[in-house]
């Protein structure tokens, strides 16, 4: 069935002010502290930039990006989880904060948390613009979020369907047409 945009679910302006809010709050955690931002691709991308200039020039910042897959062409997760690109960096020993555009059922969280966690890093925290708990499957930690939202497929600010809409500057709900 095909797809269309809907409602704007969040707007440009209330991200606006959560990236602010999140940045400080990264700030005051990571202050003095060296630390690695693993972007998720491709959907963090718009995140991530706009989080990556809300971060105070003297934080000790680096960034590297893993990309992974879960959910092909469909709108649901197939569960299983693939790496397509990993990190560049060694995390052993730094502070690594990954920063996801949305935590759906938590499946290709915990895996990267699994992944990550085996590479000995200093701490390891998450960032999620968006968080759906109605759809999760697997707990797992969520140390900075942006907003929890209802479960709807959710489109635009880095989010796609299908690769479609991905650079609209707010975030829509998704609806099926008949």
């Amino acid at each position: 069935m095909p797809l269309e945009i809907s409602s704007v679910l969040i707007s440009q302006e209330q991200i606006r002010e959560k990236v602010l809010q999140l940045g400080a709050e990264i700030n005051e955690r990571y202050r003095g502290q060296e630390l690695v931002v693993v972007g998720i691709l491709k959907g963090a991308v718009f995140f991530l930039s706009d989080l990556a200039r809300a971060l105070e020039p003297e934080l000790d910042v680096s960034f590297d990006f893993m990309s992974v897959s879960s959910y092909g062409s469909a709108t649901e997760s197939s569960g299983v989880v693939r790496i397509l690109k990993d990190l560049d960096s060694d995390v052993r020993g730094k502070h690594v904060l990954i920063v996801e555009d949305i935590v759906d059922s938590g499946l290709t969280l915990a895996y990267l948390l699994q992944l990550l966690r085996q590479r000995k890093p200093a701490s390891l925290g998450v960032c999620a613009l968006l968080d759906k708990p109605e759809r999760r499957r697997v707990e797992v930690p969520i140390d900075f979020r942006g907003f929890v939202i209802p479960d709807a497929y959710v489109v635009g600010y880095g989010l796609d369907a299908a690769g479609k809409w991905r650079h609209l500057p707010e975030i829509h709900t998704v609806v099926s047409r008949s």
